[in-house]
């Protein structure tokens, strides 16, 4: 286990986690704080006495998990808990503020220009909207095929193939890659971007809200493809989702987030039969399920706190039926409960 993993406090144990085989991805302490500056006339407005300020949000607060490869992990929470932040930091396209990533063991930080492009060639994301992820003006045989041409996997010669290759592996009629983005429907387009996604031979594919915006039929041919590529092509996947259905049929493991902070991890038929950490069991209580037509569905009570002031402590606390005097002043530690579960909460000490 390498320093950074083991020399903070009470990080998710790697070997735990992931069956004792090396992961292909570790999150260790990665946090990402977005920072604002006064400009001139809210400098000025501020010394007339305007109530303007600088703030410093926590998007991401210390997260840190292990996936093995082949892996399946679900991603839950409620809207603006740091979900898509915390994947665009795995995917690369956002750095994170403090902690770091690693990839096949090695600190992503520390590799050479090269490995580090390698590497992050081998993490693609698959976006929730594909008509705002596609240009409109470049044809799906260059939104599939400039990547890996740019990069060397394929020359010029061979970029047609390989794009009908791809688009065949992807449920798309190759003879439609001259095609502009908005001659397509929503679950072509989708499937577009999972294309282009696996123009560059990834091993791991970050899916954020992937099914999110597409019609109930369509979203189950989408699931069955990721399932369909996961099988023929070794993929892992980190599946960022709302919907707690989809999540509970597609991921081997689950993650709850709230305000940033992971709350829990486990295995998703234990986290979906048995929640651990209040917030879980608020999440699942409230799901709709065929066999609880006749309850009378509820939020969870009070309001998600605003990441510019959150709570002190827990920051489920002010929104938790068991919250204790200690929640509100002492922040829980993430801590196995159970052979590769790991839940943040003070209600496991005394057990």
């Amino acid at each position: 286990m390498t320093n950074a993993l083991s020399s903070q406090a009470n990080p998710e144990p790697r070997r735990a986690a992931t069956g004792g085989v090396q992961p292909i991805l570790e999150l260790a302490h990665l946090t990402k704080r977005f920072s604002s500056s006064l400009d001139f006339a809210e400098r000025v407005a501020k010394r007339l006495g305007a109530k303007v300020q600088e703030y410093d949000v926590h998007a991401v607060d210390d997260v840190s998990l292990s996936i093995a490869p082949g892996e399946v992990v679900g991603l839950v929470g409620e809207s603006g808990c740091g979900k898509t932040t915390l994947g665009r930091m795995v995917a690369g396209i956002m750095p994170p503020s403090s902690g770091q990533l690693l990839y096949k063991g090695q600190p992503m930080a520390v590799m050479s220009p090269e490995q580090a492009r390698q590497a992050k060639l081998k993490i693609q994301m698959v976006f929730q909207d594909p008509m705002a992820s596609l240009n409109p003006r470049m044809r799906v045989s260059e939104i599939i095929g400039e990547a890996p041409r740019v990069h060397g996997i394929v020359s010029r010669k061979e970029q047609a193939d390989h794009v009908a290759t791809i688009m065949e592996k992807v449920g798309l009629d190759p003879t439609y890659a001259a095609r502009f983005p908005h001659q397509f429907s929503g679950g072509q387009r989708q499937r577009i971007g999972i294309a282009r996604a696996l123009a560059v031979r990834p091993d791991f594919l970050v899916c954020d809200e992937s099914v999110a915006a597409l019609d109930v039929s369509i979203q189950a041919q989408i699931i069955n493809l990721f399932m369909e590529l996961r099988r023929d092509l070794g993929l892992t996947y980190l599946f960022i989702s709302h919907d707690l259905g989809v999540v509970e049929h597609i991921a081997d493991r689950t993650v709850i987030m709230y305000l940033g902070r992971v709350v829990e991890i486990a295995p998703t038929p234990e986290l979906f039969s048995q929640p651990n950490h209040p917030y879980s069991r608020a999440l699942l209580d409230e799901a709709p399920r065929v066999d609880t037509r006749k309850r009378i569905f509820a939020p969870i009570k009070g309001e998600i706190p605003s990441p510019l002031d959150p709570p002190s402590g827990c920051a489920f606390h002010p929104r938790c039926p068991h919250a204790l005097p200690r929640c509100t002043m002492e922040r829980p530690q993430m801590r196995e409960v159970a052979p590769g579960r790991f839940s943040a909460c003070h209600l496991n000490d005394a057990r």
